[in-house]
């Protein structure tokens, strides 16, 4: 006697992209079968077994991929940096913008100036966008507050937005971002601000999933970084790394030490930097946005990760000062554009690489048995027309720990 398998709801009539190992695996015309908010089944519509299934979807043709996952965003702070992004094109230096009281330090004067509604209303604009093209998944970092107060009001916001939207928000604490004005000279004093009462205090609070820090001559140096890294351990977080941004500090390879998760930018990695990565199993995720926008010329060591089989993920960065970006699907096309990556280690970078940049690669990523039902459906032929398309709000449907999100 056949069995019957009891489920939800059944969902078919679309080619789909698992991205199991990284790679498209293609089920042509397949089926999705759903329980609660995980798949309980998947494989090709005509191998479907005796199934019972509350509701059924039919999709008319196109493409089901993964949810997207964006592991690197700054979405929440204060105020803007327009005005700064038209002096610099106008030709004053970024050196003169900070020394008249721009740059980082006037996000972080604005961030602090502003209430926690207000925050999060301006966060909430900012992240819509990218749900409406396909996000299931985000990180937010704080990083803009650098007072205990101020960092764990961004990280409140950050953690309100998951509760508000339907979205997973994973939280980063990234006090060690810069040097505020109060601790103008005492970089070491700050960084013990940092390991003594920040990172323990947002710890305890549980709102913090991870601890990152920006390791750069303009921010902070390995040896202080790895003070950070050594107070994240101690309250339990995993790490993370801004790291071989404008400059090689071989500060991956500090990462890597401490088994970070992700080493992010990595302009200037080395390949000692990415042996040491592979090594950890730190994940390289990479960031386009800021590349562009800052108009550099160093890519990425694209061809060492593929050597040392270093999983890169995509993220939009998306910041007030570097990478103004509310589009993740954009990002693929300048990872390809801009790095040469192929479309399907484009698409890989915002599914199953950036579910492991954050941890969540036991649930999140792929399409498989036994994973969240995190899917989007695009109304495409072939999966590289994700990378191809260049704008414009493609009209997707998002489904979301098994419900199509309104």
């Amino acid at each position: 006697m056949v069995s019957t398998i009891q489920c939800d709801s059944l969902w078919y009539g679309a080619d789909i992209v698992t991205m199991r190992e990284g790679k498209y695996h293609l089920i042509s015309q397949g089926a999705i079968a759903v329980t609660d908010d995980k798949i309980v089944w998947i494989g090709p519509y005509n191998e479907l077994p005796v199934l019972n299934a509350s509701r059924e979807v039919v999709y008319q043709g196109g493409l089901i991929t993964p949810g997207l996952i964006d592991c690197h965003t700054h979405l929440v702070f204060g105020g803007d940096r327009s005005a700064e992004f038209e002096q610099r094109l106008n030709g004053v230096s970024y050196a003169d913008i900070a020394a008249n009281g721009g740059g980082i330090v006037s996000t972080v004067r604005a961030t602090r100036n502003t209430s926690e509604q207000q925050l999060l209303e301006q966060a909430l604009f900012r992240l819509k966008p990218l749900l409406a093209e396909g996000v299931t998944c985000i990180e937010i970092k704080s990083g803009y507050g650098l007072s205990l107060e101020s960092e764990m009001k961004m990280l409140r916001v950050a953690r309100r937005l998951g509760q508000l939207l339907p979205v997973t928000v994973k939280t980063t604490c990234l006090a060690a971002h810069a040097l505020p004005p109060e601790f103008a000279g005492r970089a070491d004093d700050y960084i013990d601000f940092v390991c003594d009462s920040i990172i323990p205090e947002v710890a305890n609070q549980k709102l913090a999933d991870a601890v990152d820090a920006f390791c750069e001559h303009l921010a902070f140096s390995p040896a202080q970084v790895e003070r950070v890294f050594v107070a994240a351990q101690q309250a339990g977080l995993p790490v993370k790394l801004h790291a071989e941004q404008l400059s090689s500090l071989n500060g991956s390879t500090l990462a890597a030490k401490f088994n970070a998760m992700s080493a992010d930018h990595l302009e200037y990695a080395t390949e000692s930097d990415v042996q040491a990565m592979a090594n950890a199993g730190t994940v390289a995720v990479l960031l386009p946005g800021a590349y562009y926008l800052l108009r550099e010329t160093q890519c990425p060591p694209i061809e060492l990760f593929r050597q040392y089989n270093v999983p890169m993920a995509l993220a939009s960065d998306a910041n007030p000062g570097t990478s103004p970006a509310l589009s993740l699907r954009l990002m693929l096309n300048m990872a390809c554009t801009l790095f040469r990556m192929t479309p399907e280690e484009a698409l890989a970078g915002v599914t199953c690489h950036a579910a492991q940049a954050l941890g969540l690669q036991e649930t999140q990523g792929t399409l498989e048995t036994g994973k969240l039902a995190n899917w989007v459906h695009w109304p495409l032929s072939r999966p590289a027309e994700l990378a191809y398309w260049l704008g414009g709000q493609l009209p997707v449907t998002v489904v979301f720990q098994g419900d199509a999100r309104p």
